[in-house]
């Protein structure tokens, strides 16, 4: 759901780079998971601010100065599952995108989701399997997208 970049002032702020369609999105969760290192901490968010379009900045409960802060430089933010909205018809998480197979209209497998690039315009699936492909998310290309069994099928090349 995002990443904290940096302390932000000496009050135990974060600077936050979301990775929600909206950037103020994020604050309505009133709870956090924390990575840091191969641990996950639930934190509960004291208080936040859209720092600008993009950036927001927030305090958990117990940080109160710029040193507390600067611990959690680089943790990933998650929230729990169960707190997201339902999606729509066509939409997925990038959580649920990541590791599934990816075949073509040949029936050629192209490889697995290893992440997900956004680009303004749209997103573009990272798809590996011994070499990497980027694949745009758009429904000329994505033509299914079968979560159960673990599938995407597309309209694109084995050689692109």
């Amino acid at each position: 759901m995002g990443r904290i970049t940096a302390p932000f002032g000496v009050k135990g702020w974060v600077k936050i780079f979301p990775l929600t369609a909206a950037a103020k999105s994020l604050l309505d969760y009133p709870r956090w998971w924390l990575e840091r290192g191969a641990e996950w901490q639930e934190v509960e968010v004291a208080e936040g601010k859209a720092h600008s379009e993009k950036l927001i900045v927030a305090r958990v409960t117990g940080c109160e100065d710029r040193e507390s802060a600067a611990g959690f430089r680089g943790s990933n933010i998650a929230v729990g599952r169960s707190e997201l909205p339902q999606t729509r018809a066509g939409e997925y998480y990038w959580a649920d995108l990541i590791g599934l197979a990816v075949v073509n209209s040949e029936a050629q497998e192209l490889g697995r989701i290893t992440g997900i690039l956004p680009t303004g315009a749209n997103e573009v699936l990272v798809v590996q399997d011994g070499r990497e492909r980027l694949i745009p998310f758009i429904a000329e290309v994505v033509r299914e997208v079968d979560l159960d069994a673990g599938l995407v099928r597309v309209d694109w090349g084995a050689d692109f």
